[in-house]
């Protein structure tokens, strides 16, 4: 990325943009999930996979992609899924406002990398989060009905998509704002019902 770009000014003075953060083992789909929401060039950070992972090459730092949806600009960040760059997801996770974890439905071996991945977000940062079960278009591949077992979480919070296929990552994408929504509004009464018991520099403290 260009240092002396800078992609929030880029949107002008219209409405902040929400960062928005995409994770899972290697293989998931996470920059075919970028590529295939952002209206700008991606930008990546894949080199020649240095260990045998299953592909050629793989993201080292992050895809960077942006997409405007109903007039409100979205940053996505694509993480790294080895374990030696866990350091990124913490760095990238910094002030998201929710999180997609993808996880390859034909490779069940994989599920427990990612549970691994969400346990070392969530342990860290406070984010709202869906699981996302790429890879539906073959033959023998997880629900999300069994993921959402797997992992212990309502059925709601899994979805099935294939990432390659933008109308897919646009229904996941859209579940997650809808969740994310929820979230911020619980968080909101919880403040509110905090303040009412115990004012803290404001109205109502003596």
């Amino acid at each position: 990325m260009n240092p002396l770009y800078d992609p929030i000014a880029s949107f002008g003075t219209g409405p902040k943009p929400l960062k928005l953060v995409v994770a899972g083992p290697v293989g998931a789909g996470k920059t075919s999930f970028v590529r295939s929401l952002s209206e700008t060039e991606v930008v990546g950070t894949d080199e020649l996979a240095t260990e045998d992972i299953g592909k050629t090459f793989t993201t080292v730092a992050m895809d960077f992609g942006t997409l405007v949806l109903d007039g409100q600009p979205i940053f996505l960040f694509g993480t790294p899924g080895q374990d030696r760059f866990d350091f990124m997801w913490e760095v990238l996770c910094e002030g998201a406002l929710g999180l997609v974890l993808l996880v390859a439905g034909d490779k069940p071996s994989e599920f427990s990398q990612a549970r691994r991945i969400l346990e070392f977000i969530t342990s860290r940062i406070s984010v709202p989060f869906i699981v996302g079960v790429t890879r539906q278009d073959l033959p023998k591949v997880w629900s999300s009905e069994d993921v959402a077992e797997y992992f212990g979480l309502p059925t709601a919070q899994v979805v099935s998509l294939n990432a390659t296929r933008s109308t897919s990552s646009i229904f996941t994408l859209i579940h997650l704002l809808e969740l994310v929504g929820a979230y911020q509004l619980s968080e909101s009464f919880v403040s509110s019902d905090a303040g009412l018991a115990e004012p803290q520099n404001g109205f109502g403290q003596q």
